[in-house]
C-alpha cells in the first residue's frame, strides 16, 4: 500500500484518498512487525522486514533530508487562523515574529480583519482580503481578483480563493490563496466530492495562469499524496524537506496546509507553534 497506493480504488468510501491522509503513518506497522518477529525468534520475519522499511523510505525518505539552508529569495507563511481564533492579534504578531515576505491567511473574519492588517502591516504593508481569504505582501501587490472555486453544491456568496501578483525583486510571482472544503469522515465512507471538485476548478486556474512562476499558498485540506488534489500536485511542485504536520494543532497527523510552486522550488519546510487556531502554521523557503 505504501508504493502502490494509486491502486487502491477510490469509488465509493473513497478509500484511496482516505489512505493517502494518512499515508505515512503506515510505517506504525514496522515496529509492531518487528517486536512480533523478536517475540517468535523468526529469522525469515526480520529479513522480510526490510522491504517496508526499504518501501517507507522511498516514499518519504526525502521529507527527512535537512532543508537546505542555502540561498532562497522568498519566505511565506501560510496559516488557516480559524474564523474562531480567540486572539487574532496574537496569532498575527506571532507569524510576523517570522519575518516573512508574504503571509497567505483563510478564515479571515471582518471582526477579526483589523487585527490583522495592524499588526502584519510593519514590513508588509501590501495586502489584500477576498472574501474570508487574504494575502500580505512585502513587495506591491496588483490585479487582484478573486478565482472561482466554488463547488456546484455551495451557495453563491461562498468565496475563498483569490490571485494577485507580487512584485519581487526577482520578479513578478502570481500568487494564488486558496481554502477547499472540508472533508468528511463518516459510516459512509470519507466525503471529499466538493473538496475535490473545487480543486478541479483551482487546478484549471492555474493551467491557465499566463506567469511563469506560480505560488499557491492554502488550506487545501488534503495531503499532496491524495490523489484529489492531484489537479494541482500535476501542475505544481511537491514541497522540499521537512512533513509539517499542520492538523490538528494538539496532535498533527497531517499536513492540509500546503506550500505548492511552479518554476520555483520550496527548499525548506517547517510549522511554527501553536496559536488560536486548530491549525498549525507553516513557514516555507522558497528558491527561484
Amino acid at each position: 500500500m505504501l508504493v502502490l497506493h494509486p491502486l487502491v480504488p477510490n469509488a465509493g468510501i473513497r478509500l484511496g484518498s482516505l489512505l493517502e491522509t494518512f499515508l505515512p503513518w503506515l510505517g506504525l506497522a514496522v515496529p509492531v512487525l518487528l517486536l512480533t518477529g523478536l517475540l517468535r525468534r523468526s529469522a525469515t520475519a526480520l529479513v522480510a522486514l526490510v522491504l517496508p522499511v526499504v518501501a517507507w523510505l522511498v516514499v518519504f525518505g526525502p521529507l527527512l533530508v535537512p532543508a537546505d539552508g542555502g540561498r532562497h529569495d522568498l519566505v511565506a507563511v501560510q496559516h488557516n487562523v480559524a474564523d474562531d481564533n480567540p486572539d487574532p492579534a496574537g496569532t498575527a504578531r506571532a507569524l510576523a515574529r517570522e519575518q516573512p515576505d508574504l503571509v497567505a491567511l483563510e478564515e479571515v473574519t471582518p471582526a477579526a480583519l483589523p487585527a490583522y492588517e495592524r499588526a502584519l502591516a510593519p514590513g508588509r504593508p501590501h495586502h489584500a482580503v477576498v472574501g474570508t481569504v487574504g494575502l500580505w505582501s512585502r513587495y506591491p501587490l496588483t490585479d487582484v481578483a478573486p478565482v472561482d472555486i466554488r463547488p456546484r453544491a455551495f451557495e453563491p456568496g461562498w468565496n475563498r480563493g483569490m490571485r494577485a501578483t507580487v512584485h519581487t525583486p526577482h520578479g513578478e510571482l502570481a500568487v494564488y490563496v486558496a481554502h477547499l472544503p472540508s472533508i468528511r469522515l463518516g459510516v459512509q465512507g470519507l466525503r471529499a466530492a466538493n473538496r475535490d471538485e473545487s480543486a478541479a476548478l483551482l487546478g484549471a486556474a492555474i493551467e491557465a495562469e499566463p506567469a511563469r512562476r506560480v505560488l499557491l499558498l492554502g488550506d487545501l485540506n488534503g495531503t499532496v499524496d491524495d490523489r484529489g488534489l492531484r489537479p494541482l500536485t500535476s501542475r505544481l511542485g511537491v514541497e522540499g524537506p521537512g512533513f509539517a504536520l499542520s492538523w490538528p494543532a494538539d496532535f498533527p497527523v497531517a499536513r492540509i496546509d500546503q506550500v505548492l510552486a511552479r518554476e520555483s522550488a520550496v527548499v525548506g519546510l517547517r510549522t511554527l507553534p501553536a496559536t488560536g487556531s486548530d491549525h498549525l502554521p507553516v513557514l516555507a523557503r522558497i528558491r527561484y
